[in-house]
């Protein structure tokens, strides 16, 4: 087993947390990662109340918590209330201020995870008194500002938190999809990880048996940031933030010409919701990060999380540091 501070605090078996993607971690994704040990977050997204409450109802019993795309949520504030009325687990908010919301969560008594990917917005979140700081690296899968690595941002954050605020916790995020992605971000100072991709390819998750097959035959290399379908789903994301994605023939038609593409948007816009209905993958996103090589099969989330904490504890336990040779 790996006790770590975050698996003391909130109370659960493995230092794994389940991103909060949007529609594909419901309920049925958020509660087998929890009943495994881990800690599930259903991904509130974009925002759609009738949804929220829905997967809220389905994972009655269980402990989940819920994540939001900030900037949205200030669209619809409401749906923050919808979340704290259910007791929730935790709150995790991405991809902007979380100071607005920040008072409202903690006089809730549910604990606040801020998303960050700079260190200018891990300071913005210990200002707002995150009780938890996710680090997240341009590997990840889905938007960020993508200007720093799992492997350098996790210490520098680590480091922050020590000097100015030693009790918040922290995750790492980007690229975790194993055993050795858990068992590095503990040595890089991290108390846990956020895990998106390696969920994402699971049997539990709202995805298509076509796009678990076609990320299964993929590789790292294979995925690329771009913004081209936030403008085909007219998702107006702050300019500092793209995602990253699966590339494949719609991607490069049109990244590099994105001026094009929001002139022609609403024939693009036809064409895309198409072929999601087709399942057109050669048009249709698929939002993974590089750890899709790092997925070879599908499997039950609650054996990700089993397989994952199992092996990582098992390499920590392994690895003693070396002896410096004796040159005197």
């Amino acid at each position: 087993m790996l006790t770590t501070r975050l698996t003391h605090t909130f109370g659960i078996e493995h230092p794994v947390v389940l991103a909060p993607m949007d529609l594909v971690s419901g309920a049925r994704l958020a509660t087998a990662v929890t009943t495994a040990g881990g800690l599930g977050l259903i991904g509130g997204g974009y925002g759609d109340a009738e949804w929220l409450k829905r997967e809220f109802a389905a994972a009655a019993g269980t402990r989940v918590g819920c994540g939001f795309i900030t900037w949205s949520l200030a669209r619809r504030p409401e749906l923050l209330d919808i979340a704290l009325e259910r007791r929730p687990a935790a709150i995790m908010l991405s991809f902007g201020d979380p100071a607005p919301f920040a008072e409202r969560i903690r006089a809730s008594a549910v604990p606040l995870l801020c998303q960050v990917h700079t260190l200018d917005q891990a300071r913005q979140a210990l200002d707002a008194g995150a009780d938890v700081i996710v680090a997240q690296g341009g590997e990840a899968g889905g938007h960020g500002v993508g200007t720093r690595s799992t492997f350098t941002l996790v210490p520098d954050v680590a480091d922050l938190i020590a000097d100015r605020s030693p009790d918040t916790l922290l995750l790492g995020a980007g690229g975790v999809a194993d055993g050795r992605g858990l068992a590095g971000a503990l040595a890089l100072g991290a108390d846990g990880v956020l895990v998106g991709t390696r969920f994402w390819a699971t049997e539990e998750a709202v995805v298509s048996a076509r796009a678990h097959a076609r990320a299964v035959a993929a590789d790292g290399d294979e995925t690329i940031r771009t913004s081209v379908y936030d403008i085909v789903r007219r998702h107006d994301w702050p300019v500092e933030y793209n995602g990253r994605v699966l590339r494949n023939r719609f991607i490069d038609r049109w990244h590099g010409r994105e001026a094009g593409l929001a002139a022609q948007r609403a024939e693009a816009a036809e064409e895309f919701k198409d072929a999601v209905s087709r399942q057109d993958f050669d048009v249709a996103n698929m939002i993974v990060g590089e750890g899709v090589g790092l997925v070879h099969e599908i499997l039950p989330a609650g054996e990700v999380v089993r397989r994952m904490a199992r092996d990582a504890a098992a390499r920590l336990g392994r690895w003693t540091p070396q002896p410096t040779a004796d040159t005197g």
